[in-house]
């Protein structure tokens, strides 16, 4: 069919200033659409900000590429901002391509309760708060709670109970979560 229609367009019987206009704007047509599928093919092709943008189109609840634990067991300051700083930039940098997961467990799961007995500065309570809204799960360790007499009614409310951190830390690396502690 197509070939019927340019062997219309193109034949020679006829010089006419009609059908050289016409010749001219079908030959415009078919190159610029050959651009196109060029421009298209291009940006099919790969290129650094094509997988950029293909890596933030996630539909929800698709699960992530990445997953990462963390080992939080120490009650300094320093610790402290260091630790949730870098689970902040994992953040920043895989949006919801990654799931996250904190493992409290002796003096560090002070961050996690409303009442911690060791010192946790207003600034550490408001990161804990706030990377829990992007999605970062903070998991107590059910034997330091028992050791210093908390239940849930004392932690936060958005943590959850392991009955022993580094049972959930050997798990969720058979799970496939790489491994960090500071």
């Amino acid at each position: 069919m197509l070939q019927k229609i340019l062997n219309k367009i193109f034949r020679d019987d006829s010089d006419s200033i009609v059908n050289k206009n016409r010749r001219s704007l079908v030959g415009r047509l078919l190159a610029g659409s050959g651009l196109l599928a060029v421009g298209s093919n291009v940006m099919a092709s790969g290129s650094a900000d094509s997988k950029d943008q293909d890596a933030e189109l996630r539909f929800p609840g698709d699960a992530p590429d990445n997953r990462v634990v963390y080992q939080f067991n120490n009650p300094d300051e320093t610790y402290h901002k260091a630790v949730l700083f870098s689970v902040g930039a994992l953040v920043r940098k895989y949006g919801d391509n990654v799931k996250i997961v904190v493992v409290a467990i002796g003096p560090g799961i002070h961050i996690l309760a409303k009442t911690p007995k060791r010192p946790v500065t207003k600034e550490i309570r408001e990161r804990v708060s706030s990377l829990e809204q992007y999605g970062v799960e903070f998991h107590a360790c059910g034997n330091t709670m028992k050791s210093l007499g908390w239940t849930m009614d004392d932690m936060l409310p958005f943590i959850k109970y392991v009955e022993v951190g580094a049972a959930d830390l050997m798990e969720l690396q058979a799970e496939g979560y790489s491994y960090i502690s500071w």
